[in-house]
């Protein structure tokens, strides 16, 4: 009579799924690779107070009332100021394609009232679209800035009269958190189910025997990707739809922008998207390979691209590796364009970023395919 447990064959069985486990090179590179990416992002990368936070200043005259004040506020950590002498037109052109989170206009009257005690007042536009980003660098601002222009003028003034600062948060006054995640949303929805969707599309004929028949087909490789990649972009298009509509009918999220510039935006993506989803299909011998490449993917790119945490709290390194996500760049040109109302030239970059994305992809997916039929 066969016992109902035997260590024997038990033994056997421990040793017969360590050794696959083994010649799965994907699965032990996901149970090595996801702790180290989840320990280095968390523990390096991500930061919710994010310091030197680039702005520009408008100061037609650059006296010394406004040197010390500039100086206080870049000793705080929180300003940098890449622009020390823009005008109006350019500070307004870099907070709308976001090169800069403030601009500091000071009027050309600041120097004379200062010296006279009148209360001198300068403004301060914030980029709101991440209500997280500046709110730490608004909170100083006020104290700082007047505690410095009281040392410079001898302390003269008295305290509440020296300076006032009159905050202006640009796109979204009112902090407003779905404004900044609701529009990201359909970024990361639009990643995660159109690259593991096409994940599957090799692998599925693989695992169901019917690659062969595909190979022997009078067809290109270029014709193959097109023909399972493109229906896809039919799915993407009605999560679009069903995300867009959503967005203006539950949260009534502000759409400024053109509704064009968003739509070929998000078809660039897409068609970017799906690509990567068939490069992965691939390298992949099975559909759970290729689940396992799709979440590994997913994962630093939802972390660096900026829809968790702010992407100008991140340290440089962890800011040119979010550069190589299409996510990264998604996420700009959705938010301007729906929260800031840019136009094509605006986010002309990102749209250019999305294209080497669906250039470099399809060449790639072509070539590994070629090697496929080796």
């Amino acid at each position: 009579m066969t016992r109902i447990l035997s260590f024997t064959r038990l033994w056997a069985l421990l040793v017969k799924e360590t050794i696959q486990m083994r010649r799965d090179r994907v699965t032990f590179a996901m149970m090595i690779g996801i702790p180290l990416v989840q320990l280095m992002l968390f523990g390096f990368a991500i930061n919710t107070d994010p310091k030197e936070l680039p702005a520009a200043l408008v100061a037609p005259t650059q006296d010394r009332f406004t040197r010390a004040m500039v100086s206080a506020l870049e000793l705080t950590g929180y300003y940098r100021f890449i622009a020390p002498d823009a005008t109006a037109a350019e500070a307004e052109e870099m907070i709308a394609r976001g090169d800069v989170v403030f601009v500091v206009t000071v009027p050309s009257d600041f120097g004379r009232r200062a010296e006279r005690g009148d209360a001198p007042s300068i403004l301060i536009e914030a980029d709101a679209t991440d209500p997280s980003v500046a709110s730490g660098a608004i909170s100083t601002l006020g104290t700082v800035a007047s505690e410095a222009l009281q040392r410079e003028a001898g302390g003269a003034q008295s305290d509440g009269q020296a300076l006032s600062v009159v905050v202006h948060k640009r796109y979204n006054p009112e902090g407003i958190t779905q404004y900044n995640i609701v529009p990201g949303l359909l970024g990361v929805i639009l990643q995660l189910t159109m690259v593991m969707m096409t994940a599957m599309a090799l692998t599925r004929e693989t695992e169901r025997g019917t690659m062969e028949n595909l190979l022997s087909m009078p067809a290109t490789p270029l014709e193959i990707m097109l023909g399972k990649v493109v229906p896809y972009l039919g799915v993407g298009a009605v999560q679009v739809v069903v995300v867009l509509v959503a967005s203006k009918a539950i949260f009534d999220i502000p759409m400024v922008g053109h509704l064009w510039v968003i739509l070929f935006g998000i078809f660039v993506f897409v068609l970017a998207l799906v690509i990567l989803g068939y490069l992965i299909s691939t390298v992949s011998r099975t559909q759970m390979q290729a689940m396992q490449l799709t979440f590994f993917f997913f994962l630093p790119s939802i972390m660096l691209s900026g829809f968790m945490f702010p992407y100008r709290g991140m340290p440089g390194w962890a800011q040119t590796l979010g550069e190589v996500f299409p996510l990264t760049h998604f996420l700009r040109l959705i938010r301007s364009v729906m929260l800031k109302g840019a136009d094509a030239q605006t986010v002309a970059q990102s749209l250019a970023a999305l294209g080497v994305f669906v250039l470099i992809l399809s060449l790639a997916a072509l070539l590994r395919f070629r090697r496929t039929l080796d």
